[in-house]
């Protein structure tokens, strides 16, 4: 583990590497916009997608859009966006596959592998992994009459389609 992200929000693992840290690929995954409140309008998948392009664009990155497409993972919406792009500090030359999962509150996660071009095909089916075994909880329930039911089980988890076009 690299450590936390988003304010304990989430966490960054990687496996050991030989370059310097700020080269290592890593998987994200961690609770970008949490749950609106009150009157707040939620932002929604594409909201999301759009203020990660213009976080690259604000941060001097000049990228390429590879591919994106919506799914669904755990029964919930999620939109799949893969970038290409240099690094102006260091020149490191990334690919981001980012996942992004609305909750059944209208919050969103995501999952983001961040690895060299030529890493991906090595590295992408451990991201399938954890989107294969992402389950959201569902929204709280008020209590009830109903307490005396038995808990529902989680329904079987679903992925984005594999990628094929590589």
């Amino acid at each position: 583990m690299l450590g936390e992200v988003f304010d304990g929000n989430g966490v960054v693992v990687a496996p050991p590497q030989k370059e310097d840290r700020s080269l290592w690929d890593s998987i994200t995954v961690a609770l970008v916009i949490p749950p609106p409140e009150g009157d707040q309008q939620p932002l929604g998948l594409d909201g999301v997608i759009g203020q990660a392009t213009s976080n690259l664009q604000r941060d001097g990155q000049s990228f390429e859009t590879l591919q994106r497409h919506e799914g669904t993972i755990d029964h919930k919406p999620a939109q799949m966006l893969r970038v290409r792009y240099r690094e102006k500090a260091n020149g490191h030359d990334w690919i981001e596959q980012i996942v992004f999962i609305e909750g059944p509150d209208n919050e969103i996660y995501s999952v983001v592998l961040k690895c060299s071009p030529q890493d991906l095909a090595r590295l992408e089916p451990a991201l399938n992994e954890v989107l294969a075994g992402w389950t959201l909880p569902a929204p709280a329930m008020p209590a009830g009459p109903t307490d005396n039911e038995a808990p529902k089980t989680p329904a079987s988890t679903k992925t984005m389609p594999p990628d094929t076009t590589h």
